[in-house]
């Protein structure tokens, strides 16, 4: 039994809320597809080349998604904390493998809707159609194109403040190598980029 179940599903509801108004119907039918997972630190939740079936909500914890090059390099790809969707979603859509790995960063526990289920909901319902556009729009055009542009426009330090200014907790629960793969940087100009910022304030 997972503790504060109930406020983890009215998280999720508000979530999808957050996007589009559900009506209490349709929020029963995605209700009825929920299950819970925990995950201890380090777990993997998602193997590269293993295809994904489920959506993710991150109730408590912290999840990255990660992929290494040919040489052995690692990246992360993203960091997901409490509130945030995760998953491969090309993985999804393609029923292909996927191209990264979901792992813990934390003891973690995860809504999880099975994706094909979630899908045949959606397109039985306007109002999860509706949800289900803005939810696209938002994360898959209009966030993907401003982080796009940051990598460019923005230099790293900008980049680590606006990351602080969504996450102030991030440092104290996140290793710094995540961060600064996370953020395209080294952890040593990390670290330079704090000491400044900590001179300045």
């Amino acid at each position: 039994m997972i503790m504060d179940e109930e406020k983890y599903i009215d998280d999720l509801k508000s979530k999808f809320e957050s996007y589009a108004p559900i009506s209490r119907e349709s929020w029963l039918q995605i209700e009825s597809l929920i299950t819970f997972q925990m995950l201890k630190k380090d777990d993997t939740l998602l193997r590269n080349g293993q295809v994904a079936k489920n959506i993710h909500f991150v109730c408590k914890g912290a999840l990255r998604a990660f992929f290494t090059d040919f040489e052995g390099n690692i990246y992360n790809k993203n960091i997901f904390l409490e509130h945030d969707l995760a998953g491969s979603k090309v993985s999804l859509l393609q029923k292909t493998p996927s191209n990264f790995t979901l792992e813990a960063l934390e003891d973690t526990v995860l809504i999880n809707i099975n994706y094909t289920n979630y899908r045949k909901v959606i397109n039985e319902n306007d109002d999860l159609k509706a949800f289900y556009i803005a939810y696209l729009e938002k994360n898959w055009v209009i966030e993907k194109e401003e982080r796009e542009i940051s990598l460019v426009m923005q230099n790293a330090t900008e980049r680590y403040s606006k990351l602080i200014a969504l996450h102030p907790d991030i440092n104290q629960r996140i290793p710094q190598l995540h961060i600064a793969s996370h953020l395209g940087i080294t952890p040593t100009q990390l670290s330079r980029i704090r000491k400044s910022l900590k001179k300045n304030l």
